[in-house]
């Protein structure tokens, strides 16, 4: 299996470089992000999951409604993207399930932060996908995480796919920066070693970010937005189904992890 997720927030990011733009402008480039998402996953006839925060679905109902309609899995990233308190965890999960009339069983931390798995637990999730099980500088070293998914607290704990050994990490600043080719050779390593991807990206990615008097990103994170970016994600896809793999919701890889999908439970032994 490979897992898609993308992280539907309200795009706060030139914040942390300096820049202010409107709170309707961030919905926007996340919606229109979306929505560019949604028609590649429509054309490779696949489906993901969004973990979204509940700040955006209350403005865009519609756009939850969208997800849903097309057979996606709506998870919760928090109530807002750039402020978080534990009572946001179930906070969060009430107002996507109203907002989307699906159960909300997954979490992701905005920014991938450590989060209290206790209160994970709690606040009643299945599954937490908030590991980077590598090192970034300035944001975490996750090297005493596992590699692979686990349990913590009761809680099944999905890390984002990082390389065999080295750790390198597989997530969306490597799509951007590295040569497809690359990342193909070292998603197939990965794969071959755990069995399945869990990668992850953001709809702005997918606009597009060369502004830089207006956004004030680095290269390293605008190069390959927009339209680049989108065919870069359209090829590896294409890719991954040449060589057999299948694309899956997050909630359907935690149900064949515990045994509860309808095609696992046949293959159990009857107890």
């Amino acid at each position: 299996m490979i897992l898609l997720g993308f992280d539907v927030e309200e795009f706060d990011l030139p914040l942390e470089y300096g820049r202010s733009i409107s709170f309707d402008e961030q919905l926007l480039i996340s919606t229109n992000g979306t929505n560019s998402i949604l028609e590649l996953l429509r054309s490779a006839n696949i489906k993901a999951t969004f973990f979204c925060t509940a700040n955006y679905a209350l403005h865009k109902p519609d756009i939850i409604a969208k997800i849903v309609n097309e057979g996606h899995e709506i998870a919760s990233h928090g109530y807002y993207h750039s402020d978080f308190k534990p009572a946001h965890l179930k906070q969060s999960k009430e107002v996507l399930e109203d907002i989307s009339g699906t159960e909300v069983t997954g979490f992701r931390m905005a920014r991938m932060m450590p989060v209290d798995e206790a209160e994970i637990k709690v606040a009643g999730y299945t599954y937490n996908s908030s590991i980077n099980p590598t090192w970034l500088p300035g944001r975490y070293n996750n090297f005493d995480k596992p590699r692979t998914w686990f349990y913590d607290n009761g809680v099944l704990q999905i890390p984002a796919s990082v390389s065999p050994l080295v750790r390198f990490p597989l997530f969306w600043l490597s799509f951007h920066n590295l040569p497809l080719p690359l990342i193909k050779w070292m998603s197939s390593a990965t794969h071959r070693k755990d069995g399945y991807l869990n990668l992850y990206f953001h709809p702005w990615e997918f606009t597009n970010l060369h502004n830089k008097e207006k956004y004030g990103l680095p290269g390293y994170i605008s190069r390959n937005s927009g339209e680049p970016f989108i065919l870069r994600l359209k090829n590896f896809i294409m890719w991954a189904q040449a060589k057999g793999y299948e694309f899956s919701r997050t909630s359907d890889f935690t149900s064949s992890v515990t045994g509860e999908h309808p095609v696992i439970k046949k293959l159990l032994p009857v107890k």
